[in-house]
């Protein structure tokens, strides 16, 4: 039998984001391909473990998924569920209700009655015209022809993707691919119309409605327009300074680490965010976690000898 998202993990139900980001960082650290290169099981297990932490560290996601709604792939688990699209894909769900809240689905609605019966009967919106036979003729209501059906897709955009707005390319219910090109203040939630590209009606084709989902990241994490990056770093580039290599969505960059630099600083890379609606970019937030190796014999003999430091908690009043 297949393990669940937090059998993956090595973890049990009700695990909190810090486990859950403590296993998940654990696992990264033995499994990645980088450390394995001859080893083929280990690259599927990264894969696995990945994919549960990128699911259990989306609150509404895990909520979803511990109440049974969703299964281990992000699938909804009812029956009319299907059509959520991978990286780069979009599922159509034309017509009715499809199992998604606050879509506006925009179908014909039913039709006026009254209007059909004063059509044919002549009714209160209208009276005959002199001699025009036993029927005579009669005013009818002008009726709004109604538009084909909007149709709902829903398209999940890679992180980096989102950040740099990077068109995105999808298949429509028809079979066609177009291009979509990703707004401003893009969102969770953002809603993208395309006019025409619904289903046909009697009066035209209706519309289709795109609701972006920005797929969560590894090791980014978004706040506004900024995102949030944890770099670790070594003691010596820590107390010494240097210029370390440091990941951005659109490219690694040379990032300056201040001499004497503690644990928890946080350095800022302008610019690198998410775009605002009003075009301006928010920028990366790279916090520093210094990396202190457990098995530094150098290192340990050398803080044993040490007698700096000072009382890092006086301000704490201890």
């Amino acid at each position: 039998m297949a393990l669940d998202l937090y059998q993956r993990l090595g973890l049990k139900r009700g695990a909190s984001e810090a486990e859950i980001k403590k296993a998940y960082r654990s696992l990264a650290k033995q499994l990645h391909p980088d450390r394995n290169k001859d080893n083929p099981n280990a690259a599927k297990r990264f894969s696995e473990v990945t994919h549960a932490y990128d699911l259990l560290s989306d609150k509404d996601k895990r909520a979803r998924y511990d109440r049974g709604e969703i299964d281990e792939d992000g699938n909804p688990k009812m029956p009319f569920g299907a059509g959520f699209g991978g990286y780069g894909g979009a599922g159509p769900q034309p017509g009715g209700p499809q199992g998604f809240e606050n879509f506006n689905f925009g179908g014909a609605e039913g039709a006026d009655l009254s209007d059909l019966f004063e059509g044919l009967f002549g009714g209160a919106a209208g009276g005959r015209t002199g001699g025009g036979g036993p029927f005579g003729s009669f005013r009818q209501r002008g009726r709004q022809i109604q538009k084909g059906a909007d149709v709902a897709y829903r398209l999940k955009v890679p992180f980096e993707d989102a950040v740099a707005l990077k068109t995105q390319r999808i298949t429509l219910a028809d079979g066609k691919t177009i291009d979509l090109k990703l707004p401003q203040g893009l969102d969770d939630g953002t809603r993208i119309r395309l006019a025409g590209k619904g289903e046909e009606g009697p009066g035209g084709r209706g519309d289709a409605m795109v609701t972006i989902e920005i797929a969560p990241h590894h090791f980014y994490t978004r706040d506004g327009t900024n995102i949030r990056l944890e770099l670790p770093v070594t003691l010596r580039e820590a107390v010494v300074g240097a210029k370390v290599k440091v990941p951005t969505p659109e490219g690694a960059v040379m990032l300056t680490i201040p001499k004497g630099t503690s644990s928890g600083k946080v350095l800022r890379l302008k610019g690198r965010g998410f775009v605002a609606r009003d075009g301006k970019r928010g920028d990366q937030l790279v916090t520093v976690e210094i990396d202190i190796p457990s098995d530094d014999a150098e290192l340990q003999r050398f803080a044993e000898k040490w007698s700096g430091g000072g009382n890092p908690r006086a301000s704490l009043g201890v």
